[in-house]
Parts: C-alpha cells; sequence; structure tokens
C-alpha cells in the first residue's frame, strides 16, 4: 500500500534492471522502492527541474 501522500502506479521495468536497483538499493539501506524515488529525486535535481522543498531534502539524503 502506497504511503500517505504519495502516488501510487505500476511501473514496468526490465528485469536486469530492476535487479540492480534492488541490489543498490541493499547497499545503501533503502527498500527498492526508496531507492527508485531517490534516483528520480536526483536525477531531477541534477536537471533543475526539482521544486526548492524537494531539492533541499534530496541534498540532505545525499549526506547519509
Amino acid at each position: 500500500m502506497a504511503s500517505p501522500g504519495k502516488k501510487a502506479f505500476p511501473l514496468r521495468i526490465d528485469p536486469v534492471l530492476w535487479e540492480e536497483i534492488e541490489r543498490l538499493a541493499a547497499q545503501e539501506l533503502r527498500s527498492a522502492n526508496a531507492q527508485v524515488e531517490f534516483m528520480l529525486r536526483e536525477g531531477l535535481a541534477k536537471r533543475g527541474r526539482l521544486p526548492a522543498a524537494a531539492a533541499s531534502a534530496a541534498k540532505k539524503e545525499n549526506r547519509k
């Protein structure tokens, strides 16, 4: 079940790519879902497409 305030949607993804996301998530002590969200935020921040509040949250997450 999705966390309150978060959008839930199905995602079709290459199984090999998903395995790498799961592996990376385990190394960084995150769920695969949290890892996908982290990577999306990181990518948007690099492109300057993330709102200021979300960008500062992403920066805090990067420091961990």
